[in-house]
């Protein structure tokens, strides 16, 4: 029998390499990792430093056509995992019926989703505050990283995971979920009343600023009207960082408990 392949998709200001770690213990496990990037991304952390223009401008619509496109070519029906915008993503995917079962890790605000804490408003500001931003890819500072991710770690963990990892990130998605209340086809929209689709799985850290649990929980609550599996886990203290700080394992393990559980 084939390993079943698992496509990681990462959000905004994150390389695809981040996910090194869970691609790793997911083979170990059994599966078929692979973390494309998003389209017009460099390979590595350095080059996507260098030249930001190549993702600039990139919609969520083209982000989510791109991934499906890399889907259909796989010899298996995958699970998806996404984080932050990756999470939006790989809602959109399943509720066109794409991939087996899908994970959604602090999954940035979809259509209908209504609460905009304050923290979250300020999270954004690096791309949203300037509406020159929109065509552009935006990079964020350490001081700003720290608010939006590594809140609930220390400065130093949170500086190191800003130099390992950060990329500049195209701020038109932003644009698109912050308006997508006003927009009647918003690219933000999920089909969430789709009765067929794989089960899927929400997680918030309960500390994050740039998704914060209760965005997480409206999330849930839009899919009330499906019979499909949806289900939402929640960890204490933890912030946006929780795929990628020290604690990303245990945030990986009940990933793989849920897949387990769900015979995917």
């Amino acid at each position: 029998m084939t390993a079943r392949p698992v496509v990681f998709i990462h959000g905004l200001w994150l390389h695809a390499t981040s996910w090194t770690p869970w691609m790793d213990l997911f083979r170990d496990n059994g599966y078929q990792p692979i973390a494309p990037g998003w389209p017009g991304e460099p390979d590595t952390v350095e080059e996507a430093r260098n030249h930001p223009e190549l993702v600039a401008d990139t919609t969520i619509d083209a982000a989510t056509a791109h991934f499906a496109n890399l889907i259909a070519d796989l010899d298996e029906v995958p699970v998806l995992v996404g984080h932050s915008f990756g999470g939006l993503i790989v809602e959109k995917l399943l509720g066109e019926g794409i991939g087996a079962g899908a994970v959604a890790i602090d999954p940035a605000q979809i259509k209908g989703v209504l609460p905009l804490p304050l923290a979250q408003l300020r999270a954004g500001l690096p791309g949203l505050g300037n509406p020159t931003n929109l065509h552009k890819a935006v990079s964020l500072t350490a001081k700003e990283f720290r608010f939006g991710f590594g809140n609930a770690l220390s400065e130093e963990e949170s500086d190191a995971l800003y130099e390992r990892w950060t990329v500049p990130s195209p701020a038109r998605p932003l644009f698109q979920a912050a308006a997508a209340n006003f927009v009647m086809h918003s690219q933000a929209a999920v089909d969430t009343a789709n009765q067929t689709r794989g089960p899927l799985l929400l997680v918030s850290g309960t500390a994050d600023h740039t998704v914060p649990d209760v965005v997480t929980r409206s999330t849930l609550k839009q899919y009330r009207d499906s019979a499909a599996v949806t289900e939402l886990k929640q960890f204490e203290g933890r912030g946006h960082s929780l795929t990628i700080d020290p604690g990303w394992r245990e945030v990986a393990n009940a990933v793989l408990d849920w897949l387990k559980t769900n015979g995917l």
